[in-house]
């Protein structure tokens, strides 16, 4: 409730003083269940996507952030879910929580290479996002970010006014075994083509290495 409160509140400011271009959002199902998988250039992304996406959407969040009450109170007014990381078990909780999300016909938002890009390529995607939609058949929309890299640079804390840009694609609809590993590097794979394809970044060709299991 909160959430749709805040995108009620916030989004149309937001839109009228940042100007964001905003292509594809058809491309995302206005219900059911649906995966939006996303490139990652800032610490805003998730804000971005969350008042742009054409439908609330859930991140997952460090449960550290809720810890203090000035955090809390923004990720829980932008949807974000508490999760701990760090070790594989912490890894699995966070695709449970997000399955909750999806098994409730809710849509959720993901960065399959795990954190941000800090040099603008496109890292190799980690098989979380694979996992997901092999797992519960919600089909993945493709998100490509531009810019929000400069909205909020590393180390800034408030936002900048600089141009935005998000480009939603076709959704796709993986098929393959969720136990299946090679079934799910192809999913993967396929699923940061078409991010590359939308954000039009050179591609690293390997793990981002603070990159995180999701």
């Amino acid at each position: 409730m909160r959430y749709r409160l805040t995108r009620l509140l916030v989004a149309p400011p937001a839109r009228l003083i940042y100007r964001p271009v905003i292509a594809g959002a058809g491309n995302v199902p206005r219900r059911g269940p649906v995966i939006l998988a996303s490139n990652h250039l800032s610490f805003i992304d998730s804000v971005v996507i969350a008042l742009l996406a054409p439908r609330p959407v859930v991140f997952l969040a460090k449960a550290e952030y809720f810890e203090s009450r000035r955090t809390r109170w923004f990720f829980t007014a932008f949807g974000a879910v508490p999760v701990r990381r760090g070790t594989y078990r912490t890894a699995q909780d966070s695709l449970s929580a997000a399955r909750e999300v999806l098994d409730a016909g809710g849509a959720f938002g993901i960065y399959p290479e795990g954190t941000r890009s800090l040099d603008g390529r496109l890292y190799r995607g980690r098989t979380g996002v694979a996992w997901l939609a092999l797992s519960t058949g919600a089909p993945v929309v493709p998100v490509a970010l531009t810019g929000t890299e400069h909205l909020q640079p590393v180390g800034t804390r408030l936002p900048r006014i600089r141009p935005v840009t998000i480009r939603f694609g076709a959704p796709l609809t993986p098929t393959g075994r969720p136990d299946s590993a090679k079934d799910r590097r192809r999913t993967t794979d396929e699923i940061m083509h078409a991010i590359g394809s939308l954000s039009n970044q050179p591609r690293a060709g390997h793990y981002n290495e603070h990159g995180k299991a999701m």
